[in-house]
């Protein structure tokens, strides 16, 4: 429950809506003549007077003096120039006008058909573009030009009006301005020609200007006007918390189907909804049978669906094997429905009673907790809507009938000889199974065949007497014909469980196939791979052509995928594409945006923002049924959502990547900052004191300043070195010159580079001259052996030993470097090889870059060896880092 004083949430958000968006008002008149035009003029007027800017985008005058005067003073657009039929039609400049972009701009017409060959075929769909781009409007329209009042106009005045817009545009309008006339008043001025010409005026008094005529549209005009403001003002008080009765949450189905009148149902439940300020729903029975409709069944059943959704409905699809008026109930209870729209009954030939039951008057008697509203059909389209046969046309393959003809061959064989080897009364039953054999493989017209043939040869070849057609007791008689009325029955039986079967399979591929696109694009992890599954899949899955349009680096649409391949779009077409990019709203075929392209494009969004289209041509298709645009709709959110995901998973690299850098970069600025001015500092130390002594310094001052000059230079060149030598592991370029080398005179060059480091430790040299040599780079294996030693230099204390030991294993050679240091924490010992890592110690921490043994394993690994750390002792401490290298065979060849 709504907690009474705040505002309610959906309102709210619906006012939140219109922020930036354009205000629409509207002038409503119950006929032409009322003076519609002259009012939107004069009001326009007065707000260019309040110094408004306001410019004129199309006024239809129709040469009326008092009209255009109005006209003077305002800013009329140029009209764009339409090529259509080889000449050029003056059409509203859209473009131009959102350029112009005015502060009001007057649109006469709402109802009006654009010339082919626009960006939309209908000028409300226009206006609904300059509302989105901020630009007040002001409109014109007549009540009989409201999608759900046509055939209520129509029954009136006896005229079909086929222009027509949704009642939703109605909603969109801010102000309606109600312009209103009386019918005396009206029909005087058309008998002084300021509506139509003279030829045209007793033509018009006579047929839809009547005065009985004028006084319902007025009627309808006022109801029209009335129930929108009604509206307007519950959603002021829904939005400003303002209480009071609020209408019940009840619903309005309509039952849709093939007929006729499905329109009229639609339409009536439109007004019946707006009414009672309730939400309704059109729905649409689907059948095993339903597959078997024809073309242009589904194209009327999709065409008055696509009606119901413009006119604000939502659209479902039931399901139903048999009892269909069941099904309808079940879904109405669900959808916590209280009043259900249903045609009447279709007239039916006599053999339509045989095989369907009639739905309507099933609801009737069954729906006792419901209102139950009937719509008639005009009587044109009552004749039109006769019932004529419940199944598919009969089948046209010969080959099924030939198969008929060869079960009741071998029907009368079998029973033939059984009935001489072992007599029986019911041989009726083998030509029961071939009925029901040719039921289930080729459907009802075939089996009714085998029926009627199955009865003949019965009784030619088993009934006395033999070989004739006639019987010769009358009890067989009676039997024969039920022996035809039991195989017509339960051959339609089986036919029907096959009808059944083949559409739970229908429905159980379509689930398989999203599940099976589910998975593909699960598994995959690069968009290229989701494009191309996505297109296949779709192509596959809907039996047409598919592509995927996303922007490229300059923003530009760009087809990145399609099946078959495609690479160019017809500018009809791509201009459809644009439109939906730009609106995230469908474009092109069977939309209302643009239907004259070929291809139909679907924006692919997430919560937030749209990351390509998904572009679908079914060839010379004219409908797309409420299945397959469902089907469709699962398929581009399944895209997006792959997309999405590969743009997220992108996404995530790229910030792991920038968090590395960003820490390389701080360590290495650390490094820079700390371990490399250090020497620095040691260095500047020392030759001031050597430039600003005096003799009191002697020669052994002098030396000891000397060696630390050179000391910190060589211990600075170390750092350098190991800088360089990481931004060519890293690139790539170091290049590892393989020769035959003695581990031993490594080690040894190693000890002399580091000998004032390694001062204070007692080095152990565990190193057999049985030692074979190893295939690698003598001076960067020299620099991985300085690197270990310089770490256990730091780390280990004055006085400690440091080992050095190598052993032979096989084709390889094992060196390793054991120090009597604190050791390294076992969840370290993974990770002392990255860059610029360094194992925690406290404030005393030695200095270092953190690069060494980075370098070394990067060495190492060039070699085709490997290296690792590890603990000396058991309790931990110490450590032993074992470099693991090939060793070269007797040959001279690495082993």
């Amino acid at each position: 429950m709504e907690q009474e004083g705040r505002p309610e949430p959906d309102a709210l958000l619906a006012e939140a809506a219109k922020e930036g968006r354009g205000r629409l008002k509207i002038f409503l008149g119950a006929a032409p003549g009322v003076g519609k035009t002259y009012a939107m003029l004069e009001a326009a007027q007065r707000r260019r007077a309040d110094g408004l800017d306001v410019v004129v985008g199309v006024v239809e005058t129709h040469g009326r003096a008092e009209t255009e005067r109005l006209v003077a003073g305002l800013e009329v657009l140029p009209r764009a120039q339409i090529p259509y039929g080889g000449r050029l039609l003056a059409e509203m400049d859209l473009d131009g006008i959102i350029t112009r972009r005015p502060r009001l701009v007057l649109v006469d017409e709402l109802a009006h058909t654009n010339v082919p060959g626009s960006r939309h075929a209908k000028r409300w769909q226009d206006v609904e573009e300059l509302l989105a781009a901020g630009i007040d409007v002001y409109s014109t329209l007549n009540i009989q030009h409201l999608e759900s009042l046509n055939d209520v106009v129509a029954r009136i005045a006896r005229v079909k009006v086929r222009e027509t817009i949704p009642d939703k545009v109605l909603e969109l309008a801010d102000d309606i301005e109600l312009i209103d006339l009386p019918p005396d008043e009206l029909i005087e001025r058309l008998r002084e020609g300021k509506v139509y010409i003279q030829d045209q005026i007793a033509r018009a008094i006579q047929n839809f200007f009547s005065k009985g005529n004028l006084t319902a549209l007025r009627e309808l005009a006022m109801r029209v006007a009335a129930d929108r403001v009604d509206a307007q003002m519950a959603a002021h008080m829904k939005s400003h918390a303002i209480p009071g009765p609020w209408p019940a949450q009840d619903r309005v189905l309509v039952c849709v189907n093939e007929a006729p009148v499905s329109k009229a149902l639609v339409r009536a439940a439109k007004r019946m909804a707006e009414r009672s300020r309730t939400d309704w729903i059109a729905a649409t029975v689907s059948t095993p049978q339903s597959e078997h409709l024809p073309d242009a069944a589904k194209d009327s059943i999709a065409e008055t669906l696509r009606l119901a959704e413009a006119l604000g409905a939502d659209i479902s699809t039931i399901n139903a094997e048999s009892h269909i008026a069941d099904e309808i109930l079940a879904f109405a209870r669900s959808r916590n429905v209280s009043r259900i729209v249903i045609g009447r009954p279709r007239p039916r030939r006599f053999t339509a009673w045989l095989f369907r039951e009639t739905v309507a008057e099933e609801i009737i008697r069954k729906a006792e907790d419901f209102q139950v509203t009937i719509i008639s059909a005009e009587p044109s389209e009552a004749r039109k809507a006769i019932i004529t046969a419940p199944h598919p046309a009969p089948e046209k393959d010969v080959r099924a009938y030939m198969w008929g003809a060869v079960a009741v061959a071998a029907s009368v064989g079998v029973a033939y000889l059984v009935d001489h080897i072992v007599p029986v009364e019911s041989l009726a039953l083998f030509f029961l199974v071939g009925v029901l054999t040719i039921a289930a493989r080729f459907g009802l017209w075939p089996s009714i065949f085998t029926s009627v043939l199955s009865f003949l040869a019965y009784n030619f070849f088993l009934t006395e007497p033999y070989h004739t057609f006639e019987v010769a007791h009358e009890g067989v008689v009676l039997t024969l014909f039920l022996f035809l009325l039991v195989a017509i029955v339960t051959g339609n039986l089986a036919a029907r469980l096959r009808d059944q079967a083949q559409a739970q399979r229908a429905i159980a591929k379509r689930t398989a196939n999203l599940f099976d696109f589910s998975r593909k694009v699960a598994s995959v992890a690069s968009l290229d791979d989701v494009v191309w599954a996505a297109v296949t899949h779709v192509a596959s899955t809907m039996q047409c052509s598919s592509m995927i349009l996303m922007p490229d680096a300059a923003g530009r649409l760009a087809i990145v995928g399609g099946m078959p391949p495609e690479d160019q779009l017809e500018p009809r077409d791509r201009g459809a594409a644009e439109w939906a990019w730009d609106k995230r709203e469908p474009a092109g075929w069977s939309s209302q945006t643009l239907p004259s392209a070929t291809w139909l494009f679907l924006p692919m969004k997430s919560a937030d923002r749209i990351h390509g289209l998904l572009g679908v041509q079914f060839g010379t298709r004219h409908y797309i049924t409420t299945e397959e645009r469902r089907l469709l709709d699962s398929l581009v959110d399944q895209v997006g959502l792959a997309i999405e995901r590969t743009k997220l998973a992108s996404d995530m690299e790229q910030t792991r990547l920038l968090a590395e850098t960003e820490s390389l970069r701080a360590a290495l600025l650390s490094s820079v900052s700390h371990d490399l001015r250090t020497p620095l500092v040691s260095i500047i130390g020392a030759a001031t004191s050597l430039v600003d002594a005096d003799e009191a310094l002697g020669a052994s001052g002098r030396r000891s300043m000397a060696e630390t000059i050179r000391d910190e230079g060589n211990r600075l060149n170390r750092y350098v070195q190991n800088l360089l030598d990481m931004t060519r592991l890293g690139y790539g370029a170091l290049k590892v010159v393989r020769e035959p080398v003695d581990l031993r005179e490594v080690v040894g060059r190693a000890l002399r580079r580091l000998d004032r480091d390694l001062a204070a430790h007692r080095i152990v040299r565990d190193l057999p001259a049985s030692l074979p040599e190893v295939s690698g780079d003598a001076v960067l294996l020299e620099q991985v052996v300085t690197n270990i030693l310089d770490n256990a230099a730091k780390y280990a204390p004055p006085g400690s030993r440091v080992t050095l030991s190598a052993e032979a294993n096989g084709d390889r050679v094992a060196l390793a470097i054991t120090d009597e240091g604190p050791g390294i924490g076992e969840n370290d010992r993974a990770h002392v090889f990255d860059m610029f890592f360094r194992v925690r110690a406290g404030d005393g921490q030695p200095g270092g870059t953190g690069l060494g043994l980075a370098i070394a394993k990067g060495i190492v690994d060039a070699h085709g060896g490997s290296i690792r750390a590890e603990a000396a002792q058991k309790d931990g401490s110490g450590t032993r880092i074992v470099m693991t290298l090939p060793a070269v065979a007797p040959s001279g060849a690495p082993a």
